[in-house]
């Protein structure tokens, strides 16, 4: 079906991120059956002097092999999956270690990291020491500590996410599954294998399925959202069958048998990157079609003359949508740093510039959203 394989774009710092599928095929537990190729390909890459940084899941499921009465079923409570991952974390680590023979180095993050700013440059900067001493950094998600609205939510992608820290040239997802198909194949035998994406957008989306394993917490549409994030920002991303040691010997000699997904020829910069996708809006600001073409066509800023509407309890300096109204739905098209909270705004509406010390009392800029602090989306967030 695609035994021919795709030509592997050439990289020098690579995430690999690794599946729970592919650390505890039976959901309890570490098992070096599929994790010793995995393995192999990175101790080859750094034999060629190429540096890699291990996004690796599982640590639920190797805390679980020690508690055999939560075997039995499948439903948890959030502490109780925070205690599986406090205990299993160490175990997890302990799996990855015993198998290199160069140093491993533990990093436990949480959405709070890549949120702020100065966390963020925290993150990256113990990241390119971690691979200055030569060391192979293991990322995964705090889940011991992180509750639902600070979590990344699946290490699909916080892989991207690393890969962007890391500045990255190559993100590579290991799976259960051979990569992108038009279809579920598990369900479609006339699903056709997608060999190259060259951009994610919404018909890509469309052929994505669920997650097909009992502590996966991801499925195909994470893996394409993390395609999405690490493309934009110019880092060439596959997906491949992680549980194959054919696909990595492959991969190491150059091949992808797998789905890739090409980096844009002009990805965002890493502010505007972190702003989209990093940053969470906490609310939306809503302008007419006149401030939708200029923020579109001449790069504008965003002033209060475009405005029609304000959703959310937003305060200045948080991040918010911009959406124009299209046949009598709101289409977002773009995100921003706004100038004005929510209160202030909803006086704003429809005035000038000029107008705002008059109405305000006060006045920090003529600007709502400064150019340079908003993304325009061509495609889905």
């Amino acid at each position: 079906m695609h035994a021919h394989g795709t030509p592997l774009p050439d990289w020098k710092r690579a995430v690999i991120k690794v599946g729970s599928a592919l650390i505890a095929p039976d959901g309890r537990g570490c098992s070096t059956t599929h994790a010793l190729a995995i393995a192999r390909f990175i101790i080859e890459s750094h034999a060629q002097g190429r540096e890699v940084i291990l996004v690796s899941s599982g640590a639920v499921a190797a805390g679980l092999a020690t508690q055999p009465e939560k075997q039995t079923t499948t439903s948890r409570t959030i502490p109780e999956k925070q205690a599986l991952a406090a205990i299993g974390q160490s175990l997890l680590m302990a799996h990855w270690n015993r198998l290199f023979d160069f140093p491993c180095a533990q990093i436990l993050l949480t959405y709070d990291d890549l949120y702020h700013r100065t966390r963020f440059n925290n993150a990256r900067n113990t990241l390119a020491e971690l691979i200055a001493m030569g060391t192979l950094p293991i990322v995964n998600e705090n889940d011991t500590v992180a509750v639902d609205e600070l979590k990344v939510g699946d290490n699909d992608n916080l892989a991207a996410h690393v890969a962007v820290l890391a500045e990255a040239d190559l993100l590579i997802i290991c799976s259960d599954v051979d990569g992108l198909y038009d279809a579920d194949p598990r369900s479609n035998p006339n699903a056709e294998f997608i060999r190259v994406v060259d951009c994610v957008d919404e018909q890509v989306f469309a052929m994505a399925g669920g997650a097909n394993h009992p502590t996966a917490t991801g499925g195909m549409r994470t893996k394409i959202q993390a395609a999405e994030k690490a493309t934009v920002r110019g880092i060439h991303t596959v997906i491949l069958n992680g549980t194959k040691g054919s696909t990595l010997e492959a991969l190491h000699e150059g091949t992808l048998h797998g789905t890739l997904f090409r980096a844009t020829e002009a990805p965002l910069d890493a502010r505007k990157h972190w702003m989209l996708h990093a940053v969470p809006s906490a609310g939306r600001i809503l302008v007419d079609a006149g401030a939708a073409s200029a923020l579109r066509q001449r790069g504008a800023s965003l002033l209060p003359s475009g405005i029609i509407g304000v959703d959310g309890g937003f305060a200045r300096g948080d991040a918010v949508e911009v959406a124009v109204e299209d046949h009598g739905r709101a289409e977002v098209i773009g995100k921003g740093i706004t100038q004005y909270g929510a209160r202030d705004l909803g006086q704003l509406c429809g005035r000038q510039s000029h107008e705002i010390e008059a109405v305000l009392g006060y006045t920090h800029t003529p600007h709502v959203i400064r150019r340079d602090d908003l993304v325009l989306i061509d495609g889905p967030a």
